[in-house]
């Protein structure tokens, strides 16, 4: 590969992750532990049973002392919403994708906060 190229294709990668906020990061393969965060929403794949992902989401929403509004779920999804200080709306949705394999997706406000849910995320994998 010649300079020029490598440096035309680093340029045009680096393009795309300033294009429009719509950066993806992600981490490990199709599976457990699987992290993206696209459009303000942070989404994993975390390698424990769904009913485990729950109750650790809800540990993890008392650690960092946001407000519940609600929570609806049955046998195969799952929707908790809260409020932080600052009256932004937390939605958590969990999803059973197996039986140890369970998706989460976290959203904090109109247009997210990936610090924020990636604290989340990481006090939910501490707890199962």
């Amino acid at each position: 590969m010649t300079l020029a190229r490598a440096i035309s294709i680093a340029a045009g990668a680096a393009a795309l992750s300033l294009a429009s906020g719509c950066l993806v990061i992600a981490a490990g393969a199709a599976g457990a532990g699987t992290v993206a965060y696209v459009r303000g929403e942070l989404d994993a794949t975390v390698g424990s049973d769904y009913e485990r992902v729950i109750d650790a989401s809800n540990r993890a929403l008392e650690q960092v002392q946001f407000v519940r509004v609600s929570e609806k779920r049955d046998a195969f999804s799952a929707v908790i919403v809260t409020r932080t200080a600052e009256d932004k709306k937390v939605e958590i949705r969990i999803t059973k994708e197996g039986d140890r394999l369970t998706k989460v997706q976290i959203r904090i406000g109109i247009f997210g906060n990936e610090e924020r849910s990636r604290v989340i995320l990481e006090k939910i994998q501490a707890g199962t």
